[in-house]
């Protein structure tokens, strides 16, 4: 029996386990959404292809799968860019469909033509034109294979429409195995077994853990191995949520914004643990001089990651979660009491600097935005799924809302990509949709995917936006304040919407808090409200992210007011 190309797919789709796409439809990918209509997958129609893709990114980040886009060709493709580019610098497993113009016309500068596999190729994990409708089946397997395993990331698939169009017989794949894609999961033993002896002799022993932490399943392993060990730690942005954050070895972000203690504490230890992390500058600051009286173990399941930022004496590639476990089983032989007493003046100098609060605000009548997360995460118990866009909003939700689990924190780390947070909140809250999910939103990023909102109310899902309104590009507004002589060049948002009045336009509800006193009635109500919601904080205008590390500074010369 022969089935069409479009059929083929929907047929791999199924044996994948997708439930969920996210997409927009066009020409090129008719024939696959004709198909679609015949399956019980489950299409969430964006309002625009980036939103589409961040949508598969928020499922697949608070759920672990892979997420899946559909979009047509041309402009449809092009529109998707932002949101693959994204997913690939936070390694988020992704298959994104393109439809593209029947193969004759390749080259011609057919109408929505685009050479999306050229375009991507620099921001995708892996990308496919498929021309022959027999070489279908594999290669979606392949695309998923290769997105979820070793070190995640997006896949694109191009599929010209007359390949969706045309029948072939179909017979499923059988596992997949390619020659030149074997990633390495289980870590040397031996380099294993020099991390343990590290850790016992050392006197200011640090761990520092990332997103691969999170992407591997991990965060158990993690937590035993810190407990047991009784090692402070530290965790980047991408790394939240995989240590909980009000252990009291938990030292907060570390790098430009981070707290005090961690970027003190890396800035003298004798050791350092980083698992899972590729040392973005962000996080280093002065690279010379990042941790430099430290021996630097780098564990990593892609060996491209290993030495790319930052010297290390012992690289070890291997899954985190697996090498993890391995050092969990060699910890079980070993005996930490006698090290206790040595560490302790380590331990003091940490509670030291602990006791150094940057954090600290100024509360009074006008709302500051870490009033409204510190209240947020009272009133949700640290139990919601937070999204962010991109800026001061989400520098002031990792600083001030206590991640206790992993994939609870949902953001656009290595890209920075404004616009991220609602289409993600999407994603996450159809994944998840008995949590409660909130995008911690800046009124100039917020609007960049705006138009979701009529996704979030068409489908009935109840994210919540809390926009953080300070009527500025607020992170660059910083900037310029404090190294550009406060020239605000082109970072005033003089003539924002009424935010309220915009959501009530989509059928959502809108609220707003003018003063401190008005943001806990208004998170109350929004958290009780079964629709989505937009709140409007109307902030402090020029409250800035502190610490701060200046661009090029070491990250022990932080700016703390």
């Amino acid at each position: 029996m022969e089935f069409t190309g479009a059929q083929i797919l929907m047929k791999v789709l199924k044996e994948e386990g997708v439930d969920t796409i996210f997409g927009y439809p066009g020409g090129a990918v008719l024939d696959i959404y004709h198909a679609l209509a015949q399956t019980d997958i489950r299409h969430i129609l964006a309002r625009h292809e980036q939103g589409a893709v961040h949508a598969a990114d928020g499922y697949a980040r608070a759920t672990g799968k892979v997420g899946v886009s559909i979009v047509t060709s041309g402009p449809g493709a092009t529109n998707a860019v932002t949101g693959i580019a994204s997913a690939n610098a936070d390694s988020i497993p992704l298959v994104v469909i393109t439809g593209q113009v029947p193969t004759h016309l390749i080259g011609n500068d057919a109408f929505q033509e685009v050479d999306i596999v050229g375009i991507t190729r620099p921001c995708t994990k892996h990308n496919y034109l498929v021309t022959d409708i027999n070489d279908l089946a594999k290669t979606i397997k392949e695309a998923f294979f290769i997105a979820r395993s070793g070190r995640p990331g997006p896949v694109l698939v191009d599929i010209p429409k007359n390949i969706s169009a045309s029948k072939a017989a179909y017979k499923l794949p059988g596992e997949i195995k390619m020659r030149t894609y074997n990633p390495t999961y289980k870590p040397n033993l031996k380099q294993l077994r020099k991390i343990v002896d590290l850790i016992k002799s050392a006197k200011k022993p640090l761990i520092f853990s990332g997103g691969g932490v999170t992407i591997s399943g991990g965060s158990e392993e993690l937590t035993r191995f810190v407990t047991r060990t009784q090692v402070p730690i530290t965790s980047s942005l991408m790394g939240l949520g995989a240590f909980p954050g009000t252990h009291p070895l938990w030292l907060g972000m570390p790098g430009m914004h981070g707290t005090y203690r961690a970027n003190m504490a890396i800035s003298n230890c004798d050791f350092m643990l980083a698992i899972g992390v590729r040392f973005d500058d962000r996080v280093t600051g002065k690279t010379d001089v990042f941790a430099s009286n430290a021996t630097i173990v780098q564990i990593d399941i892609d060996p491209t990651s290993i030495h790319k930022n930052i010297p290390v004496e012992i690289p070890i590639v291997g899954d985190c979660k697996v090498s993890l476990e391995e050092l969990n089983k060699l910890l079980d032989e070993e005996d930490f009491n006698h090290v206790k007493e040595k560490r302790q003046p380590w331990l003091d100098d940490i509670e030291k600097w602990k006791s150094t609060n940057p954090l600290a605000y100024q509360a009074g009548d006008i709302i500051k935005p870490q009033f409204v997360i510190e209240k947020l995460y009272e009133l949700t118990g640290g139990k919601a799924i937070i999204t962010t866009e991109v800026g001061q909003n989400q520098m002031w939700a990792a600083q001030y809302y206590h991640f206790e689990k992993p994939n609870h924190f949902i953001s656009s780390g290595g890209l920075g990509t404004m616009g991220f947070g609602l289409p993600a909140a999407i994603g996450a809250q159809v994944a998840c949709p008995d949590k409660t999910v909130i995008d911690i939103a800046g009124d100039g990023s917020i609007q960049m995917n705006i138009q979701e909102m009529a996704t979030a109310v068409q489908y009935g899902l109840p994210v919540k936006v809390a926009i953080l309104n300070n009527r500025y590009l607020g992170m660059v507004r910083q900037w310029q304040e404090l190294f550009y002589e406060r020239v605000y060049s082109a970072t005033t948002l003089d003539h924002n919407p009424d935010f309220v009045k915009l959501a009530e336009a989509f059928g959502a509800v809108g609220l707003r808090a003018q003063k401190s006193s008005e943001v806990e009635p208004v998170l109350k109500e929004a958290l009780s409200t079964k629709r989505p919601v937009i709140m409007d904080f109307v902030t402090e205008r020029e409250e800035n992210v502190y610490p701060m590390v200046p661009a090029g500074a070491p990250i022990s010369q932080m700016l703390l007011v």
